[in-house]
């Protein structure tokens, strides 16, 4: 499985604030059944300066602790982008972390504030869309504003943004509500894959498979591969795995 959104690097976020911490994320991660995780630390501005360059710098020192470690995980550098004003002179500097590209499209995985989905934000994504940049939205079916009212979320995805799903979600970690929007979200056709957003081993543990096992179970083999190995090694440009 792949994990597209996950957050081990240490002292960056709200994730793991020890390097014991973030390789014992890792560890979890790898007994999951994970083969690829990628690292998408917060990037806003508001509350954590990443950018991509401090990012990779990072990055490649955690994957060498990780190689010291023996832990068989692959990571890559990314990014959960919060939607903000400073995000188009971030692209501008080359400072966003993208997952990876898909026919020409760079794929961003784009956060909306957690309680609303702020007025302005379908024009924003044009602007992004018109340089061919495709949001993949992180966890939608966890954003108040789509909870109480899932249609909301139509207008990104008619305009074709992605969505990303919480495996946790999936699970019912996170309550009825975000799984009846999670399994409404996939139902309604939209191209989604699922991730696991992990920040710690007790209430965001890297556990994709439950979220796979649930989407087995409810929509067949074909569908859980396509959401935890097929669409991410698309979007990670993976081949062989």
């Amino acid at each position: 499985m792949i994990d597209l959104h996950c957050h081990f690097l240490p002292g960056v976020d709200d994730g793991p604030d020890t390097l014991q911490e973030a390789l014992a994320l890792a560890r979890v991660a790898v007994a999951d059944g994970i083969t690829h995780s990628v690292l998408t630390s917060h990037v806003d501005p508001d509350r954590y300066d990443n950018q991509r360059s401090s990012l990779e710098t990072a990055h490649a020192e955690f994957s060498q602790q990780l190689a010291n470690a023996g832990i068989a995980l692959q990571v890559r550098v990314g990014g959960e982008v919060r939607l903000c004003a400073e995000l188009i002179d971030l692209i501008a500097q080359n400072q966003v972390p993208f997952l990876g590209e898909v026919d020409g499209w760079r794929i961003m995985l784009m956060e909306f504030p957690h309680q609303i989905i702020p007025a302005g934000s379908g024009r924003f994504i044009y602007s992004l869309l018109k340089l061919k940049i495709r949001p993949l939205i992180a966890h939608p079916e966890r954003n108040k504003a789509v909870m109480a009212q899932p249609e909301k979320i139509e207008e990104f995805t008619e305009a074709g943004c992605w969505l990303q799903i919480t495996a946790g979600s999936l699970a019912g970690r996170f309550g009825p509500v975000a799984q009846k929007v999670a399994f409404g979200l996939i139902e309604a056709g939209n191209y989604c894959v699922a991730a696991t957003d992990a920040h710690n081993l007790s209430s965001r543990p890297p556990l994709l498979s439950e979220g796979r096992d649930v989407l087995r179970t409810r929509y067949g083999e074909a569908v859980a591969n396509s959401m935890v190995h097929e669409r991410p090694a698309e979007i990670l440009g993976l081949t062989s795995v």
